[in-house]
Order: C-alpha cells, then structure tokens, then sequence
C-alpha cells in the first residue's frame, strides 16, 4: 500500500509519515534547504496547508523550501530541476499530482531511491497507480487519503488484475494453455493401449491419471483472466476516471489532522484550516452536507481551544489588545459586507443576484424594496456598515428572516467563524478573510486595479474617484536575484551580504535583472497575508473593486444575451471591452463563470452533459481573449440545480476529446483540467468540436 488513511487507524498514519520525514531530514549528511520542498499550487487551501506545515517545520527545526508551481507545464520543468538535487529526500506535492501517474518515470519514477513523495491532494479521482503501485523502485510515493481509497475496492480489484494478471489468449479456449505438440507427446507417453473389438479400436487405459496430471500442472500456473472480466475491469476503470471531478477533504485539513495527531494544535492552525474549509464551500467545491459535516468539527475545535465568546454586542468586537480568539457566527451570504456599505454587499452577492434578478432595474428596485420593508433608508444603507446604527446592525439578521422570504431569499446564512486581531482592526469573518486571499492571488500584481478611497462616494475627498492598487511591499525585492526559500542558520551573515552585493553588483553588469513572474508575486504576497492582518485588511478594498468588474461584466452578458445556448451547454466568448487583461486570468474568469450560474439558476433549464449521469445540471463554458499572447482563456463550471448541491465537474474530460479530434492548439496553464488555454484561430473549431462530441457534451 502507498496510501495512508486518516486516524484512528492500525495502519501507519499522517504522524508516521510525517515523522519519516523529520529522521531522513536528521539523518541526512547533506542537511541543506533543498533536502525538504514543499510544491504548493497557487490556491487558497493549498497556501494555507503550505503555511500550516512550514509552521510544524519549523517547531521541529527542519530546513525546507517552499516552491510555488501554476500548472502542469511548470511542474515538468520543475521535475527536470529537483533531478539533480543530490541532497533531496522528501517531496511534498499540496493540491497536485494526484491525477497524474506518479510512479512512472515520465514522473519521478527516476528519482533516487532515498526521495519520497507525499502527495496531499483534495482533488478527485486519485490515479490508481499511485495509490497502490509503489512502482518499480519501492512504495516511494506516499498519497494523504481521506479515507476515500478505502471505498475503492472493486476498482483496486480491477487496476491490480489488469497489472498483474496475465492478458487472455486469443485461442485459450483451443489450446487450454497446451500446444498439440505437447499433447501428442504425452499421448505417446504417458498412455497404454489395447485392441478391442473386430475394428481394434483402441481405449486408453491412462485417461484418469493424465487428466490428473494435466490439472495439477494448470494449478501451479499463473491464472489467465478471460475476455469478459478484462473488458470488465477495463470499464470499472473507466468509469472511475471518466465520472468527472470532485474534491474531497481539503488540504489544510489534513494537515490540521496531523497537527491533532502529533498534539500540536492551537489558534493559527485551526484558522487556517477554517480558510481551506470556507474556500472549497464558497466556490462550490464542496455540497453544503460536506461543509456542515467538517463545520461540525472545526465547531468543536473553536470551544475547545478558545474562552466562551462574549454574548451581546461585545461578541462582535475584541475584548483585549491581545485578543486573538476564533468565535463562531452566522455568515450572511453578503460580500464583505461588514466592509462594505449593505447595498453594494448585497448587490454584488451572486445568491441575491439570482435570487432577484440585479442586472435589471425591476430587480433593483426590489433590492430597495427589500431594504425599505426592513426599515433601513437609502443613506442608512450607503453607509459604510461599521459606521451604521447599533440597533440596525443588531437587529438586521432578525430583519432579514423577517422580509427576505418573500423574495425567495430564503438561505441568506450558513454557519462560520470569525478571529479577532486585537485591536488593530475589527474581527474578521473566515469568508472575508477568503476573498482578500484569493483577490491577492488573483490580481495583486499583473495588471493594474482602481480601488475606492475611503470617504471618496458621492463626491467626496476631491470630487470622488480612486486610486491604483499597490500590493504593501511591492517594488524592487521582486527580482530574479532573491530567492524565497529558508535560509539555514548562519547562512547569510553580514560579511556574506557584503561579498553578495559585490557579486551582485558585478553580474548586474553582465546580466539584467528580470522580473519574477506576476503569479509568483501574488504567490508570495498571499502567503505573507495569512499571517499578518495588515496586508490582509488592505486586500479587502482589492477583493471589493474585482467584485465590482465581476458584476459589471456579469451583468453585461446577460443585458447584452451575449450567451448562446448549444446542444448541452451555454458559451460565452469575450473578444473586447476594457477589461479583457482582467478576465484572462483564469481564477477571475471562474469567478465570473460561478456569478453567472448562480445568478442564472432559477432562470434556466437544467441539461445532461453527457451520456454518463441522469442527473441535470447548468454546464457553463466561459472564454475570454489574451490579446497578449492571442489566446484564449477557457473555463468549464458545472453548477446543479439547486442551490449548496454540487455536481462533478466533466469538462476536463470533454475538453481533451475536442482537442484530440480538432488536433487543436492548447496547454494547461492551472491544475485545474476544466481550464484551458488555446490558441485564438483555433477556438471556433475547438467550440464546434466540443458540441458535437460522440459522447454527448
């Protein structure tokens, strides 16, 4: 077996690996930074489980490396790099690699014997082979199940006969694994004859015995599996790599279940363990059911770890400068709206948008409407919401189940948790804290944002307006020439930094500086953020303003019909308008494609996708133009029907068949298989491809 299943277990467990870890890292004569790397992908669950482990790391004073890596193309080059570290002996892959063959050697089946592969992946389906073929250099690679691959039984069935079964024959049924060379011999052999009758017909007098001897001989045999069970077994594989994808447990929570395990838990790690949990749920990786069931713990944790919350008004605000406590709360389905002023978080949440049809002026008036019968005025609501009545703010979830339900908003919360920060800003909600993660991962750098000033509405600080958002510390310590990695200790002293700037000075002669990429900037600016709310609270104006471009563009498309409706999907093709270098990125365009669905749910038919399920959903495909590099970003959301259910995403499956039969020009850009980028002539033929394909999408 090369998968670890969660605790409680007979088996070893993520506290045996992890300690494996910590013995080769002690053992290791060549103790350098390279001798741990963690390959983190560029989303808020795996940042926060990078965090949580550089954290453990840290405690036990190990020396590792964080490297952040976008899409399967940079993890080829990457894998190239890692085989020649020589003092290389634990790999950690967070939210990668799971679907891929790892211990092939297009991977790292050729690493060296020492290095281990741990693979800590929420997405699903899992590759078979890394699950329980250890490969042909030993069981090297070290999958962090859920306790998923346990249900897997019929298809570890499948995949092991298929491994190590022999191929049925083509005359098995003829030969019965005998040539007639060898039957004829031990005919000669083995059989006495004796005439009979005026004919003299022969009888053998040795059948019994031959027959015995036959049998024993296929006994000892290898058994061949026949036609039937092979296609057998070859459609029990295929269905559980072609059912589509889905996310199990996510990453920071294993990682939080290793921290319970080795009795190292506190504040920061269940946090961020809270962060990967909202973050599957608010962008609908995970059903509601799913979410309440990790809720449920993550519950107890918080009253386990923290004094009783305060009750009244007191539990909204920190009791000490030194209070960092997480608290429990009722989530409205708002964007930052304890940030924001009431109209524009409920104008920019995706739920009421579908709910009451924003993009038309009908529906905005009943979003005042609504506002009215809860007794808030226009300026009440324009606000921003810290500066509102205290009455209001207190009354307004009450106000809210009151009104709302005759609107159809009848899910307008879900149950989360906030932190205090002392008093250096106001608690922070585990959603807020997901949008201005994500928002620096998304836009903190490469392109340029224009966020609202504070106090600038309605014409105020100089007529109103913004101003161009700058990431805090952004400037010229992104160059090529600093690495992010932990440094050993002694490694860098003052005679060193004197004898680097010397260096350095010398090869800037040579060799131009170059600019580390926009992605991995935004990388680095979103770690730093978990763990300091200052940057945090500043990105909060950032997620505010991309919300802003989400609905606007949103709320064009509809206004616009710019959706077309094909045989089992609708498209949507962005060619022009200001903010095409915005959408081009494919965390942004996902955001957009999840606005629309939602926001379209209660309007459209649902559709099968293909011929694999029954069940209906809203299968979206969203493509935007890099005029750049003449591409074209494409994204594929599947969404049910009702709202808080989620159904297997199976356009990453489509997408490769459209691109085998057009033989069109595509990559991977993310790990995400349901985004694609391919080249600008060919996405007509790719789109007219992927309607008509022969399994129905």
């Amino acid at each position: 077996m090369v998968y670890i299943p969660p605790p409680p277990t007979t088996r070893s467990s993520y506290a045996e690996a992890y300690n494996n870890i910590l013995t080769a890292h002690r053992r290791s004569p060549l103790t350098s930074a390279s001798s741990v790397i963690m390959l983190v992908a560029p989303d808020v669950d795996a940042i926060c489980a990078a965090r949580m482990l550089a954290d453990l790391f840290k405690e036990d004073d190990v020396i590792y490396r964080v490297i952040p890596v976008s899409g399967i193309s940079e993890l080829e080059k990457v894998r190239d790099e890692l085989m020649g570290y020589q003092e290389l002996h634990s790999l950690i892959l967070i939210n990668m690699g799971g679907i891929l063959d790892l211990p092939s050697e297009e991977w790292f089946g050729d690493f060296q014997l020492k290095t281990t592969v741990h693979v800590i992946d929420s997405t699903r389906p899992q590759n078979l082979s890394s699950l329980f073929g250890g490969g042909p250099n030993g069981e090297r690679i070290i999958v962090w199940d859920d306790g998923g691959v346990e249900k897997l039984t019929e298809e570890k069935k499948a995949w092991e006969a298929l491994a190590f079964e022999p191929e049925p024959d083509s005359d098995e049924e003829e030969s019965d694994y005998d040539s007639p060379e060898e039957e004829e011999e031990e005919e000669e052999e083995g059989t006495d004859y004796e005439e009979t009758g005026v004919r003299g017909k022969r009888r053998s007098i040795g059948e019994g015995e031959r027959t015995g001897i036959k049998r024993r001989r296929d006994e000892n045999r290898p058994r061949r599996m026949t036609r039937d069970e092979r296609d057998e077994y070859l459609a029990r594989l295929e269905k559980h790599y072609m059912a589509g994808t889905w996310h199990g447990q996510s990453s920071s929570g294993v990682i939080y279940v290793l921290a319970t395990a080795l009795e190292r838990v506190d504040n920061n790690l269940l946090w961020l363990a809270i962060l990967g949990l909202t973050w599957q749920y608010t962008t609908a990786r995970i059903s509601r059911d799913v979410y309440d069931q990790y809720h449920s713990i993550y519950y107890d944790e918080v009253f386990r770890l923290n004094p009783p919350p305060p009750e009244g008004e007191k539990a909204l605000k920190s009791l000490n400068p030194d209070d960092e406590s997480i608290r429990t709360t009722e989530e409205l389905r708002f964007m930052l709206y304890r940030h924001w002023n009431l109209y524009d978080a409920m104008l920019h949440s995706s739920y009421v948008a579908g709910k009451m049809g924003i993009w038309r002026e009908k529906g905005r008036k009943k979003l005042t409407g609504l506002l009215a019968k809860m007794g808030f005025s226009v300026s009440q609501t324009q606000q921003p919401f810290p500066h509102m009545d205290r009455e209001l703010k207190r009354d307004l979830v009450h106000k809210l189940n009151d009104g709302a339900r005759e609107y159809g908003l009848v899910e307008l919360s879900y149950p989360s948790f906030m932190r205090c920060f002392g008093y250096r800003t106001q608690p922070l909600s585990a959603a807020d804290a997901v949008e201005g993660v994500s928002a620096l991962l998304d836009v903190a750098g490469g392109l340029r944002m224009e966020i609202e000033v504070e106090g600038a509405r309605n014409g105020g600080e100089w007529f109103g307006g913004g101003r161009l958002w700058e990431a805090p510390g952004n400037g010229s310590k992104w160059k090529r020439n600093e690495d992010r990695e932990n440094i050993p200790p002694g490694g860098g002293g003052p005679g060193s930094a004197v004898k680097s700037k010397q260096s350095n000075e010398q090869e800037s002669e040579v060799l131009p500086q170059t600019e580390v990429p926009w992605w991995v900037r935004n990388f680095w600016t979103a770690y730093d953020a978990l763990t300091d709310i200052g940057p945090l609270s500043h990105s909060l104006k950032l997620a505010m303003s991309l919300h802003r471009s989400i609905i606007a563009r949103g709320t064009s498309i509809i206004d616009k019909q710019d959706i077309r409706t094909m045989r089992n999907h609708r498209v949507v093709v962005m060619q022009q308008g200001p903010d095409l270098a915005l959408f081009a990125h494919p965390g942004v365009l996902s955001r957009l494609a999840l606005w629309l669905v939602d926001a379209l749910r209660d309007k459209l038919p649902g559709t099968n996708v293909s011929t694999r399920t029954k069940r209906k959903s809203l299968p979206f495909v969203v493509a935007c133009l890099n005029e750049t590099s003449h591409s074209y970003v494409v994204v594929g959301v599947m969404a049910a029907l009702d709202f808080g259910d989620i159904r297997k995403n199976e356009f990453g499956l489509a997408f490769l068949d459209a691109k085998e039969k057009c033989n069109a020009r595509t990559r991977h850009s993310s790990f995400d298989t349901s985004v694609l980028e391919i080249n600008e002539s060919d996405l007509k033929m790719f789109m007219e491809t992927l309607c008509e394909g022969p399994d129905g999408y």
